[in-house]
Order: structure tokens, then C-alpha cells, then sequence
């Protein structure tokens, strides 16, 4: 049946290396120890899983401290923003300044502030000229915070 014959089993040892290394490496572990390989990966592990969630907690804390929300005080639109930041209001467009407390309008050095009072309008009919009375009521300077 078998031309060579009943004898025809063949042994393969081409994947015995592999094994006699890994199991050279695990008892050259155990002899040495291998509680110090298996805390450090349970550490790092733990380490990996935890970061993400103490950085979210961290975010969390930081934006709650630092976002202020207040409404624009030329236009009266729901703002939001970072504390000590300055912004633009995306309704009316002025510069304002965020601070602890709210919003302000952002002037630079030297700017007087002025509230219109009272505007009444008529025309000069000598001139044909229209005419508008403001009464103006100027605010007293910021005090400044400097010392």
C-alpha cells in the first residue's frame, strides 16, 4: 500500500524553539521575581485608565471657576466667556471686557463715557436745518484699583 513502507511517521521540531524561549524567559522571571513586573504593569494600567477621568474632573472644577456667563451691556444679549478675557458681543458688536462679575464695555485709556438724557428733536426753520438737543450727562472718571 505504502511504497516506503509501515514506517512513515515523521517528527518536526521546527516550532519547538519558540516555546523552549518563552519558557526559558518565564522560569528566568520567576527565579528572579516576578511580583515587580506585574505591580509595574498593574500601576501603569491603572494610571492609563484614571488620567482621562481626573483631566475631565480637572476641566470641569477649572471651567466652572473661570466662565463667566452675564448678558452684553449695550444690547442686553446672553453672553458667555473666560474670566479676565475680552470678547466681542456677535449682536451688536462692541468690545467688552470680562470680569468677575459680568461683562463691560472694554474703552481704552482716555475715553469719556457719556449717557445721552434727554433728546428732543426739532428744526430751525429760519436755516431749513434739523435740529437735535442733546443733554448730556457726563459720568465721573473709573476710580482706578492701582495704588
Amino acid at each position: 500500500m505504502y511504497p516506503q513502507g509501515s514506517n512513515n511517521y515523521q517528527i518536526n521540531f521546527s516550532g519547538l524553539g519558540c516555546w523552549l524561549t518563552i519558557i526559558g524567559v518565564v522560569w528566568l522571571l520567576g527565579a528572579i521575581g516576578l511580583g515587580w513586573i506585574v505591580k509595574s504593569i498593574f500601576a501603569l494600567l491603572v494610571l492609563i485608565l484614571a488620567a482621562p477621568v481626573i483631566g475631565f474632573f480637572g476641566f470641569r472644577w477649572w471651567l466652572k471657576r473661570n466662565l463667566i456667563e452675564g448678558n452684553c451691556p449695550v444690547c442686553d444679549t446672553q453672553l458667555a466667556g473666560l474670566k479676565n478675557a475680552q470678547t466681542v458681543c456677535p449682536n451688536c458688536r462692541t468690545q467688552l471686557q470680562v470680569t468677575g462679575d459680568g461683562f463691560t464695555r472694554f474703552t481704552p485709556e482716555g475715553t469719556v463715557e457719556v449717557n445721552a438724557v434727554d433728546v428732543t428733536g426739532g428744526s430751525d426753520r429760519a436755516n431749513d436745518v434739523d435740529v437735535v438737543d442733546v443733554t448730556v450727562e457726563v459720568l465721573p472718571p473709573a476710580e482706578d484699583d492701582t495704588l
